[in-house]
């Protein structure tokens, strides 16, 4: 069982489209993971995203299963110290203590980095993180949270995961009454990221 934001190797270049970029093959090819991507996929296979090394080069793609050979969950990555000093890795290092408690991981362009040693991020890279809600999250609770994140010293994208898809904190502290759920099916407006959507 494979989640959104993990990290899987075993990819190859036989796998990837047959009309994929040059910079995606050259990937690939040095042996990069590829990112879980939250959509469906035909059975057998799972629905992966190809990272280049500019922002713009992301590909979507299909890797069998079977093809998997080693798998990096977020969560494994939340206590990995890179010897780098950017800006997310900064905020990560204060986020820690934070966020001890709670089943949060790492993703992103920091959870590539520090899963690969692979240079993703740059001085003015977000953080992007995730936090497992397998139970609601008051919204008070979330506006706390948020108000947490915001001291630290890069712009701090969390996403909360529900068992029915994910949904961005920053949105779930906000004023709106409906939220953006996004499902594997694609996004949804919904009241209540913690119900099935019909």
């Amino acid at each position: 069982m494979v989640n959104a934001h993990d990290l899987l190797w075993g990819m190859t270049p036989a796998h990837l489209p047959a009309d994929a970029p040059a910079w995606a093959v050259e990937a690939i090819s040095a042996g990069h993971p590829v990112v879980v991507r939250r959509a469906v996929a035909p059975a057998g296979q799972v629905a992966v995203g190809v990272r280049g090394r500019l922002r713009e080069q992301r590909l979507a793609a299909h890797m069998p299963i079977a093809a998997v050979r080693r798998r990096v969950v977020p969560e494994a990555l939340r206590g990995v110290i890179s010897p780098r000093d950017l800006p997310a890795l900064q905020a990560l290092e204060q986020l820690r203590p934070v966020l001890a408690q709670a089943n949060w991981g790492v993703s992103g362009s920091a959870g590539f980095e520090l899963a690969t040693g692979i240079e993703a991020l740059h001085a003015l890279s977000d953080l992007d993180l995730i936090l497992r809600a397998p139970q609601p999250l008051a919204r008070e609770l979330a506006r706390a949270l948020l108000a947490k994140l915001d001291k630290a010293p890069c712009a701090v994208d969390l996403q909360l995961q529900t068992p029915f898809g994910a949904v961005a904190l920053r949105e779930w502290a906000g004023p709106s009454r409906r939220v953006l759920l996004k499902t594997a099916s694609g996004a949804q407006l919904v009241l209540d990221p913690w119900q099935a959507v019909a």
